[in-house]
């Protein structure tokens, strides 16, 4: 029970600082810099979703709240597009409009989640996720997953099955993956949900980069599957597939009687997306197609460019390398400190691999769409030389 002047206990369990804090330094010694830490786009999204289409003239009551729900024009463009994308109708009762999918994941963790329940969270991970799991002083149970997938004898199911306790009520998914790259196989999503329902487990599906896969068809959503439709709970953002970070939109859906416990606590968290931006959003929805198209080349071209760069496996979707410099540390470093400091002497920011998971702490994490591609170039050279050593 904490009194003036501490705060609680799962407090200290998140930070400000997710990243790593390392841009003074770059500043100091180059002239420019290349921030590749942040999971961004360096795209603006298609011209009628900006902020500055959004006219009080078309729109009466622009700035006032929307309702908690969300715009009805917003729910009905997700619906199409859900419809066209994964062939499945959703009912709109059942659709959320969140700010974002980070307020959406957290939203729901305050419905699903009380203190000391444990949530399955399979690593390299999303950096907010942990973070988003322990203000509701629940434990994320950190899994090496992503990483292993081509190992020898890996057993997706038996390494889930042996983290589960009397206490997990969760498991998270996210495909494709940030920070791996990764798509999963449809075998080794067959056996995660076998984990789930053996374990009555809910599912909780992150599908930022649904719209982000490279050389290949359309993955399957998680949440379709019907043996879980009764216990997926989707996320899904316009952040990444339409370049609307900024705007702070995105959905949520799942069964009945959750959606309507989910929309109540809303209410008191968040209230509404932004309605300038939900009006945005529309447009992005029905008018970004041929954008994301372009955009998904584009990212293509860039991934697979960084990662020849420097010598490592090409992503198969998503907007990241993470990229193992063990081999580039002294045997006395107990992360990648040294090397990300080398880096920002260079004038190159990275993400710690810590940040999404314990067990990655000489990992570094590369965005390849942060900046555009004659940045990431120029980003390229200098980092081939500090990376490529530590693959040798």
């Amino acid at each position: 029970m904490p009194r003036f002047p501490n705060v609680s206990k799962h407090a200290h369990l998140v930070s400000a600082r997710v990243y790593s804090n390392l841009e003074q330094r770059a500043l100091t010694k180059n002239a420019e810099i290349y921030r590749l830490h942040v999971g961004d786009t360096y795209r603006d999204p298609v011209a009628a979703a900006r902020a500055e289409n959004q006219l009080s003239a078309e729109h009466p009551g622009l700035h006032k709240y929307a309702s908690v729900h969300g715009e009805p024009s917003l729910i009905e463009a997700f619906i199409a597009y859900a419809e066209a994308r994964h062939g499945e109708t959703l009912n709109p009762d059942l659709v959320q409009v969140m700010s974002g999918a980070t307020a959406g994941l957290s939203i729901v963790c305050q419905v699903l989640l009380e203190p000391g329940d444990e949530v399955l969270l399979p690593s390299p991970f999303w950096p907010l996720s942990r973070g988003i799991i322990a203000t509701k002083g629940a434990v994320p149970v950190q899994v090496p997953f992503y990483t292993r997938l081509d190992e020898p004898g890996f057993d997706a199911e038996a390494v889930l099955e042996s983290a589960v306790t009397d206490r997990t009520v969760a498991l998270y998914i996210n495909t494709p993956n940030n920070p791996s790259g990764r798509v999963l196989p449809d075998a080794t999503v067959d056996a995660m949900m076998r984990v789930a329902t053996r374990h009555g487990l809910w599912v909780l599906c992150d599908e930022a980069y649904e719209e982000i896969y490279f050389d290949r068809e359309p993955p399957d959503a998680v949440w379709k599957r019907r043996g879980i439709r009764d216990r997926a709970i989707a996320f899904h953002t316009l952040s990444k597939t339409y370049g609307f970070a900024g705007a702070r939109v995105g959905f949520t859906h799942g069964p009945e009687g959750v959606m309507t416990a989910i929309r109540g606590m809303q209410t008191f968290h968040t209230y509404c997306a932004p309605r300038p931006m939900q009006f945005g959003a529309v447009a992005a929805l029905q008018q970004g197609g041929a954008w994301v198209e372009e955009s998904r080349s584009l990212y293509r071209d860039a991934g697979y460019q960084a990662a020849d760069a420097l010598g490592v496996p090409r992503p198969e979707g998503g907007t990241f390398l993470f990229i193992d410099v063990s081999a580039q540390l002294g045997s006395g470093d107990e992360d990648c400190s040294v090397f990300l400091e080398r880096c920002a002497d260079a004038g190159v920011l990275l993400t710690p691999g810590r940040s999404c998971g314990a067990d990655y702490s000489k990992w570094v994490r590369l965005c390849f769409t942060s900046v555009p591609p004659d940045q990431l170039a120029a980003a390229l050279e200098k980092l081939k030389p500090l990376v490529r050593t530590s693959l040798a």
